[in-house]
Parts: structure tokens; sequence; C-alpha cells
């Protein structure tokens, strides 16, 4: 995942980011807007690391929350493709049965 697209979807993502990172309070990150180099810049302050360290920690939980995108979208075409299935099933289980019509004909007459 760019950062890029992680900038466009930030408000979705903060909450990720608070967890991931204890020290940084809600409204810090929703300062930041998902700038790149501010969130950089706020995580060397808060927690008194190199910018290097600071960067890497950034790319990591972007790539981090890329695949947790990705395996969520895993999960609901699964779930999806089980809802159909079961609905398949269930319009193959629920053929009327022809010869009990002809009965139930019968029994009225």
């Amino acid at each position: 995942m760019n950062w890029d697209r992680m900038e466009g979807e930030w408000k979705q993502r903060r909450g990720k980011a608070v967890h991931h990172w204890g020290k940084m309070m809600n409204d810090e990150l929703a300062a930041i807007a998902g700038k790149y180099e501010e969130l950089v810049g706020k995580l060397q302050e808060k927690y008194g690391i190199a910018k290097d360290e600071a960067d890497q920690q950034v790319k990591d939980f972007t790539k981090t929350i890329g695949q947790l995108k990705k395996s969520n979208n895993q999960l609901v075409q699964l779930q999806v493709s089980s809802r159909n299935k079961q609905r398949a099933d269930k319009k193959r289980f629920h053929v009327r049965n022809p010869s009990r019509k002809t009965i139930r004909s019968k029994a009225r007459d």
C-alpha cells in the first residue's frame, strides 16, 4: 500500500495508528491528517528516536495496514462465496416434488 493512498484513507486508519503507537493521541494523529513527513516528525518527538527509525516504523505500519486490508478483502470474498453456496444448496433442496402435487390433487377428488 502506498502512502498517497494511506493519506486518503487516514480517517479510517487513524484508530489503528493510535493502537500501534500508544503515546500518540487521537487528536495529534487527526492533526497530522496522514501526512507522511509530519507523522515521522511526531514519532521522533514522542519516542525520542532518529528520523530513519521513525521512517521505518511508518513504512512497517503502512505495510501492515496493506496486509490487513488484503486479508479483510479475502475474508469478505470467502464469506460471500460461502453465502452464495448456501443459497444454491438451499434452492437445490427446496425443489417441489411433482408426485406430491399429484397426491394432493387425487385427495381433493
